[in-house]
């Protein structure tokens, strides 16, 4: 996780590079397409509007699972932090749940994300927009 983090403050990655870190393993991720991006602006609607200043909903952030794992869930909804300075990303602890919308992900989602997700435990929703009517998700 170090290594992670020092090689993304000598430029060796770039702050806006597509990354996960996922067992250990640095993960590019793919573009966000359209209904995906969508599925989570509407994610981030509803709940923003239903949770107002009991949590925050924060939109493709790494959150630190343990030493090898910072996934970058689509949403998750966090614990307000007190003091405003915040040394680490949030960890388990401040995780109410996380959402991935998987449109294309799905199959990498189940077998890697969710039990890596499973191990910690956070609450894991996993939307996927569907086809056939848009501005709708299906949660699994």
């Amino acid at each position: 996780m170090e290594q992670y983090h020092q090689m993304g403050e000598s430029g060796i990655l770039a702050e806006d590079d597509r990354l996960e870190l996922l067992d250990g393993e640095i993960l590019k991720m793919g573009p966000i397409g359209a209904r995906h991006a969508d599925a989570v602006n509407r994610a981030t609607r509803a709940f923003s509007r239903r949770i107002g200043d009991t949590a925050i909903v924060s939109l493709q952030n790494p959150i630190r699972l343990d030493g090898h794992s910072e996934p970058q869930p689509d949403l998750a909804l966090l614990r307000p932090r007190t003091g405003g300075d915040a040394r680490a990303h949030p960890g388990p602890q401040d995780v109410l749940l996380v959402l991935e919308v998987a449109e294309t992900s799905a199959a990498f989602d189940r077998q890697v994300k969710l039990p890596l997700y499973a191990r910690v435990p956070v609450d894991v929703a996993s939307a996927r927009p569907p086809a056939a009517r848009p501005g709708t998700a299906q949660v699994q």
